[in-house]
């Protein structure tokens, strides 16, 4: 087992794993300096102190350089200061040269000496002649990143149809996979406006239940089937995987009809199996997220 400290760069990044340096005692959300592929970081520990197993790192692990300092701290802020300059500015030069592209963001790196810009497009974009015109007028190194529609999500942030903020912006490091199977299996509808997320793409939280209601449906009976109950043979007509209650109609007499709920352990009928004719699960493609 090796002692590590996780932290993270930005709100609801991903978690990065770095090795203590001995001589300092960390605290959640304290600010740290680091380094990275990119050059010197500015980081927030997640995990002041955490055990884990050699394969769960990826090697080499560096050392934490030290702790941020109040300089530190006030260079962040400059550096978030700058942003809208720089974004009104990347926009005048993407108007200017009649760009096809939607500008999103931009960070500037801790020691100030890049600018990432974020921004969209349906296709590809030749951006030379803007990174130069931006250079001009920075005089520092200039990156232009194209991302996909999950990502600016994520980068814009912004309040889901469950009325609490993206998942992708607040609480998910990665991108997961999500499938159409998802939103059967958990019996929602299939409408896409009601299992989309406002990237228009389907919403990540499918996943999130989505082993519950797999293995829940698997001892349900399947709706418009018949099932024996204490009383009488009846249609199912809903299933609650949640309370694992059955509702069925139960005919008493040429055209009149009961309707009972019923846990599903007092019912008997054929269980569910999810096999197709080879006897293998049937598989549906998924839908991949943009990287």
């Amino acid at each position: 087992m090796l002692k590590i400290v996780g932290v993270k760069f930005k709100d609801g990044g991903k978690i990065y794993y770095f090795a203590p340096n001995p001589q300092d005692t960390y605290q959640k959300n304290m600010g740290v300096i680091v380094e990275t592929s990119k050059g010197t970081e500015y980081a927030t520990v997640v995990y002041p102190s955490l055990e884990v197993t050699d394969d769960q790192i990826v090697s080499p692990l560096k050392t934490i350089t030290r702790i941020a300092t109040d300089k530190d701290k006030e260079q962040i802020e400059r550096n978030i200061a700058r942003r809208p300059q720089a974004m009104k500015l990347c926009q005048e030069k993407i108007e200017k040269h009649n760009l096809d592209m939607k500008l999103i963001d931009c960070e500037f790196t801790f020691d100030g000496s890049k600018v990432v810009f974020f921004f969209t497009s349906d296709k590809r974009v030749d951006f030379r002649e803007l990174v130069k015109d931006l250079a001009a007028i920075f005089h520092i190194r200039i990156e232009l990143r194209q991302v996909g529609i999950r990502d600016e999500t994520k980068l814009l942030g912004g309040i889901a149809p469950c009325g609490r903020v993206c998942c992708c912006a607040s609480c998910m490091p990665d991108f997961r996979k999500v499938s159409i199977k998802m939103a059967k299996t958990q019996g929602l509808s299939l409408n896409p406006t009601k299992i989309s997320g406002l990237c228009g793409r389907l919403m990540c939280c499918l996943e999130y239940e989505n082993d519950y209601y797999a293995e829940a449906g698997k001892k349900m009976p399947k709706i418009g089937s018949e099932v024996d109950s204490p009383d009488g043979k009846g249609v199912v007509l809903s299933t609650n995987m949640i309370k694992m209650e059955v509702k069925i109609k139960i005919p008493v007499s040429e055209g009149n009809y009961i309707y009972r709920d019923f846990p599903v352990e007092k019912l008997k009928f054929k269980k569910n199996c999810p096999c197709g004719k080879n006897g293998k699960e049937k598989e549906e493609i998924a839908e991949e997220t943009d990287s």
